[in-house]
């Protein structure tokens, strides 16, 4: 697999070993937004809600880089440059709902935080591992892996908060976490839509040369 993703030419997704990981890490996050959606409304959770977000957010987004694999650089960095946006206004909607809950701080249920962050976590750890290999792909393949890992940073915080609202019985520490995790996805989001741009832009570029370039008899 060096070839693909430490060459030159960008690793685009176009193997089967790595169409295969993508259905299994799909399928993870399926499970895991229901799991955390269900238990965020439960434990009335600000940092549940937003990471159950987040997951159904990568459910959707790996589903797209698993459809444009194997097509031109232009579809799969838009593709990739929809994800970012995507990912942008999830952000937007985490902080609009973390700062209607700072207006009425109710206390989570902190073992719920703490135990569904811990699931989470453990999901989220063995899709990096599955995706480990395929880190340093085009904008398409590197934007499933920074969802992958982003989600892993935010469970550690998930379950940090838990602890602390059990500690302070507050629920600060819940909407804390929740913003922080917004504000990461506004960092990946931003790295995304600029590589996806980059990409595009060498595209272009490629295909001025080539149509311009003489035709030699």
């Amino acid at each position: 697999m060096a070839s693909e993703c430490c060459g030159e030419q960008r690793f685009d997704g176009a193997s089967r070993s790595y169409r295969v990981a993508l259905v299994a890490v799909i399928a993870i996050n399926l499970s895991m937004f229901v799991v955390e959606a269900l238990s965020g409304f439960l434990a009335g959770s600000q940092a549940l809600k937003a990471d159950a977000l987040d997951f159904a957010g990568d459910t959707a987004t790996y589903a797209t880089s698993l459809a444009v694999i194997g097509m031109s650089v232009r579809v799969r960095a838009t593709a990739a440059l929809v994800k970012g946006w995507s990912l942008a206004l999830m952000a937007a909607f985490v902080l609009g709902s973390t700062a209607i809950g700072a207006f009425n701080p109710d206390t989570p249920e902190a073992p719920i935080i703490s135990s569904i962050g811990a699931l989470a976590l453990t999901a989220n750890v063995i899709s990096v591992l599955i995706l480990l290999r395929w880190r340093d792909g085009d904008a398409n393949v590197r934007s499933v892996w920074l969802c992958s890992r982003n989600d892993a940073i935010g469970n550690v915080a998930v379950i940090g908060a838990g602890a602390t609202v059990w500690i302070t019985q507050s629920a600060w520490p819940d909407l804390i976490v929740a913003a922080a995790l917004a504000g990461l996805f506004l960092r990946s989001a931003w790295s995304i839509v600029g590589q996806a741009r980059l990409e595009m832009a060498e595209s272009a570029a490629s295909r001025r040369s080539s149509e311009s370039a003489p035709i030699h008899e």
